[in-house]
């Protein structure tokens, strides 16, 4: 799941991996990374050796590579950190699945996934040792969805790292040059999928009191109009610096687990606008300002009332 530009779940597997072994040194650790090897991680490179899988994910083969590569290792316990699952492998297993919009909103994501979910995840967290997740309410979704009862789900919410935090002037000035950016501007921070609900701020960009940061990938730019600063990529090291200098986060989502980008921006105090759906009215805890996501003249009206008394 780490490739690319980083999502959620594998910020959530890169700081776990990044932390854990000093929490647990008595222990020993090994990871399982993507065939080609990790991208380049700066500060959230794991200390331990990560050995490639010799399959991907979602492939035909991804099943009896995961259980072969794990009957090499022989671990005395394994962690999934998503619903990439060993549906072959027998042994010790934990599983973090971050949330359950693949069957929630599964006619966005197509019929393999659902198959996948019914063959392979199914059964494989109904035998787990422990089940994690991050939320109350993906705690509900997930024990719904998979017949798998809300007692056997711990809800462990992710942190936010010490280096979100509110950047300095020199920090600000630094961030804008190296990226082009306005000197004000909103935010907005996630992936071309349609349950983030881009499609939203595509409809309203022209209209927001200030232009609009966007950072979602390859795939988002050909939707937004000017003047939309789209970003492909971000170093690691200066996203924290991209949300602090920021008016505001716009988070739109339709379905959220977590919603991660909610608290990096707090904690680097930018306010955030988030739909009132999924787990961020929980997530954000009454420290943001909850909005309808079918709702475009409600996201202008927020925003302009916002930049207008900051």
């Amino acid at each position: 799941m780490v490739s690319g530009r980083l999502h959620g779940i594998a910020r959530y597997a890169l700081e776990l991996a990044r932390v854990i072994p000093a929490l647990a040194p008595d222990l020993a650790f090994e990871g399982l990374g993507p065939p080609g090897g990790l991208p380049e991680l700066g500060p959230l490179a794991p200390a331990f050796p990560v050995h490639p899988a010799p399959a991907g994910f979602l492939s035909p083969l991804e099943q009896p590579a995961l259980a072969a590569v794990l009957r090499r290792l022989r671990p005395t316990l394994f962690h999934a950190t998503s619903f990439s699952v060993p549906l072959l492998w027998r042994g010790p297993l934990v599983a973090t699945l971050h949330d359950a919009a693949h069957l929630v909103r599964s006619q966005e994501f197509g019929k393999l996934t659902a198959v996948y979910y019914r063959l392979v995840v199914r059964p494989t967290v109904r035998r787990a040792r422990a089940l994690l997740t991050v939320s109350e309410s993906a705690r509900r979704e997930l024990a719904g969805r998979l017949g798998v009862p809300e007692s056997r789900w711990s809800v462990v919410p992710p942190g936010v790292d010490a280096r979100f935090r509110p950047p300095s002037s020199e920090e600000r000035l630094a961030v804008r040059a190296r990226y082009a950016l306005p000197p004000r501007y909103l935010l907005a921070v996630g992936n071309p999928k349609p349950h983030k609900n881009l499609a939203l701020l595509a409809r309203i960009a022209a209209r927001l009191p200030l232009p609009l940061v966007l950072l979602a990938g390859d795939g988002a730019a050909r939707v937004f109009p000017r003047p939309t600063r789209v970003l492909s990529e971000v170093d690691e090291e200066h996203l924290p610096a991209l949300y602090g200098a920021a008016e505001a986060l716009l988070l739109p989502s339709l379905h959220e687990g977590f919603g991660l980008p909610a608290l990096e921006s707090m904690a680097t105090g930018t306010p955030v606008l988030a739909a009132r759906a999924g787990s961020l009215p929980e997530v954000t805890g009454g420290a943001a300002e909850l909005l309808d996501p079918d709702a475009p003249e409600a996201w202008i009206a927020a925003s302009s009332a916002l930049v207008a008394d900051p």
